[in-house]
């Protein structure tokens, strides 16, 4: 196990480096700057402002200087929020975008797996036909159309709850964009252990737990939801990275601090240092959240060895 996460953490190191390097130079070959705007600033102050950011630089200069500084937990500072650091922001907005993420996640898999498995018992039937066709549906809806109508159906015509906002984390400001989050995983989760659970259903080895004599319960408790979790736990790994670094969309509609919505704002004004702060915490939660996938894909399964 020591040997696998070795080899694991020294592999993440290179696919770590090329895609903070094709990240950077594809922002670099972008038109337009983080100094173009509707309003030219004279070429004496757009030269200094660029020079005092290493801007006037050759790229592969500048590329160098910011591994450095990467390296040594430095990501820079933002060229458009000024007094604050890209550190800064993102210590400011991920606690916000886990919270969302993490909650939308419990009750995907909460909800997900439960509808899975219900569906998985009553296989072709019409209430199977009902829940995987409203899972279908969820799926195929992107978020960025489920949010305004929510907004529009919640907000503006029953006003049950407000249209955004993140007002300290108030449940009534965050009901909405949790539920837009979690809606589609729900949707995933649930027809992705519904297949999972009709396999394992058929397997040798709980026809001979059966045949000895199990309640059904102890069959799907003891044998069949342990092994019926591996497809689902290997699709949670990016899932979980892509919700804690919140939904790109969600958090811009809803109008939440997250760091999303800096990613978004980032790329719009150009400011090359958040972007890159972003994608780089992004890639970081994809690489270990990965890993813990495969460590629990082997705690689950014990034909899987990592020696």
């Amino acid at each position: 196990m020591f040997a696998f996460l070795v080899r694991r953490l020294l592999s993440a190191i290179p696919t770590l480096f090329l895609i903070v390097a094709m990240s950077f130079f594809m922002m670099r070959v972008a038109p337009g700057g983080p100094f173009d705007g509707q309003r030219k600033l004279p070429p004496d102050i757009e030269r200094n402002m660029k020079a005092a950011y290493d801007l006037d630089k050759p790229v592969y200069v500048q590329f160098y200087k910011y591994l450095t500084k990467v390296l040594h937990g430095d990501f820079g500072p933002s060229f458009k929020s000024k007094d604050f650091t890209v550190s800064q922001l993102i210590l400011v907005g991920a606690p916000i975008s886990i919270r969302i993420g993490l909650t939308a996640l419990a009750i995907a898999i909460i909800v997900g797996l439960g509808l899975g498995t219900f569906a998985a018992l009553r296989q072709n039937t019409a209430a199977d036909f009902l829940t995987m066709g409203i899972a279908m549906f969820g799926i195929t809806i992107p978020t960025f159309v489920v949010a305004p109508i929510f907004i529009l159906v919640f907000a503006v015509l029953l006003r049950w709850l407000p249209a955004g906002d993140w007002n300290d984390g108030d449940l009534r400001h965050v009901i909405l964009p949790i539920t837009t989050l979690a809606l589609p995983q729900i949707a995933v989760v649930a027809r992705l252990s519904r297949g999972s659970m009709l396999e394992v259903l058929r397997s040798n080895f709980v026809r001979t737990a059966r045949a000895k004599g199990l309640s059904s319960f102890k069959v799907m408790t003891r044998h069949v939801m342990r092994a019926g979790l591996l497809p689902l736990v290997s699709y949670l790994g990016p899932a979980a990275a892509a919700l804690m670094t919140g939904s790109l969309v969600i958090e811009r509609i809803y109008g939440l601090p997250g760091i999303g919505r800096y990613f978004v704002e980032g790329a719009i004004n150009r400011d090359y240092t958040v972007v890159m702060g972003v994608i780089i915490v992004y890639a970081v939660l994809i690489l270990a959240l990965n890993l813990v996938a495969d460590l629990a894909y082997g705690w689950l399964d014990p034909k899987v060895r990592y020696d």
